[in-house]
């Protein structure tokens, strides 16, 4: 497969390690992404991939609770000024309340609803019109909770980041807030150890135990080396396993269980990640090294 200078680029934001690190690695795993993050890593080049992509767009995330509903929503701009304009932010809010209202199944679902005798589309656009940029509704998720439960919403630089949490067992939000500040913060990948599949785990130990082997690890100790590493990993990626930011002598799971409650579930929005960067001087200087 050929490897082009996209590839290359991609695996260097995703892992941190050198150019021609990543395009050997690339080369060795026959283009697959997955594959060279791991041969980066066995090799001990980098370290896990990062959680989430380089952040690409301007524009906010916003939190809206109503009753036992709430909604966290993402609005993108083309710059960092109009996402500070109040017209902008008064959209958010006034999407964030139409899609409570209407609880639309999906983002094209949403644009296609009526909003005062027009589609939330044309209003849209009647804003670029107003506003002079491009304005996108980009992603929303809907969250629901009963009487014995907590919303925590939290936003993050003004909402760079936004984060909106259910915790059962108790109706206090600022317990639930205090976890969704610690989610926008940490950026873990699941709740607990039981929502990481099996095939993630052994793919996780089949990478530890190579990288202890590398280094010249005795075979009898590798695999209680590779355990302990494990119980790091999951840190790592588990909200419960993790020190809470407000103590850090204190996991986050044992401080939830301390005001009798359980997380539930969690949202984390960040502006633009996932979105594509282009940056054409870089993608120039890895094509060079690539045809090299």
């Amino acid at each position: 497969m050929a490897i082009t200078a996209q590839m290359v680029k991609e695996l260097r934001e995703k892992t941190g390690a050198g150019m021609m690190d990543c395009k050997k690695a690339l080369t060795e795993t026959d283009g697959n992404m997955e594959a060279a993050i791991d041969y980066l890593r066995e090799k001990g080049i980098a370290k896990a991939a990062k959680k989430a992509d380089r952040i690409a767009a301007e524009g906010l995330t916003s939190v809206i609770v109503d009753g036992n509903k709430a909604v966290i929503l993402e609005v993108n701009s083309e710059t960092d000024f109009v996402a500070k304009n109040e017209n902008f932010k008064n959209l958010i809010a006034e999407l964030g309340n139409h899609l409570l209202a209407t609880e639309p199944a999906s983002v094209e679902d949403a644009l296609a609803s009526d909003f005062n005798g027009t589609s939330v589309n044309d209003y849209i656009n009647a804003a670029i019109a107003k506003i002079g940029e491009k304005l996108t509704l980009r992603r929303f998720e809907i969250l629901k909770k009963d009487e014995n439960a907590a919303f925590g919403a939290y936003l993050h630089m003004g909402g760079r980041i936004g984060v909106l949490s259910v915790l059962e067992g108790t109706t206090e939000e600022e317990v639930a807030k205090d976890v969704s500040m610690h989610v926008a913060a940490v950026n873990p990948k699941y709740i607990s150890r039981d929502e990481v599949s099996e095939e993630e785990v052994s793919r996780e130990r089949k990478v530890l135990t190579e990288q202890a082997l590398n280094e010249g690890k005795p075979e009898n100790i590798v695999a209680k080396m590779v355990e302990g590493r494990l119980g790091k990993y999951f840190e790592d990626i588990c909200l419960n396993d993790q020190s809470f930011i407000k103590d850090p002598d204190q996991k986050v799971g044992k401080y939830v269980a301390s005001k009798g409650a359980t997380v539930k579930a969690f949202i984390r929005f960040e502006v633009g990640e996932g979105l594509e960067k282009r940056e054409d001087n870089f993608a120039e200087e890895v094509m060079s090294q690539v045809k090299k």
